[in-house]
């Protein structure tokens, strides 16, 4: 990302300003809003841009569910119980700066969907949703896919049997 801050000016002082616009991936254009002002200042929580971007992953189709097999596992159990709430933020790790952030997502993909054009639409509706929410840059989403889901249309001897 190109340095925003003018000269003379602290990083607040140039995140100010309304028009300040940075090149962000593939050379998309994300304006930068005003996230610190002389009335005050906003943080956004790590958990809130796991949470939005947990949503914004299991929203394109093709993608079955969202972390690896233990905390797939934890999660089936803890909504299980009453009360329980699914945890949209599973399999979502994110770093969150004053302006940027990173995400990384661990998915499971449905068998026979081309992996590659499935990352780019997970990446891309991550990306625009992000940012669209919380007027941060996103420099990168990392996609590890940690399994395949395979469908038996509920013949569960032969899914216990590749177990």
């Amino acid at each position: 990302m190109a340095d925003t801050t003018a000269q003379g000016k602290t990083g607040t002082q140039a995140l100010q300003k309304d028009e300040e616009r940075s090149v962000g991936n593939g050379g998309r254009s994300t304006e930068v809003v005003k996230l610190a002002t002389d009335k005050g200042r906003t943080s956004i929580a790590d958990g809130v841009v796991a949470k939005i971007a947990g949503i914004a992953a299991r929203q394109i189709p093709g993608v079955y569910a969202l972390g690896g097999g233990a905390a797939r596992a934890f999660g089936a159990v803890r909504q299980r119980i009453p009360g329980g709430k699914p945890n949209v933020a599973q399999g979502v790790s994110v770093e969150v700066g004053e302006r940027q952030c990173a995400v990384d997502l661990n998915i499971v993909v449905d068998y026979g969907v081309p992996i590659a054009e499935l990352a780019q639409a997970v990446r891309e509706n991550v990306i625009d949703s992000v940012e669209r929410m919380t007027a941060l840059e996103v420099v990168e989403v990392n996609i590890a896919v940690d399994d395949i889901h395979i469908d038996y249309d509920g013949d569960d001897s032969k899914e216990r049997q590749l177990q």
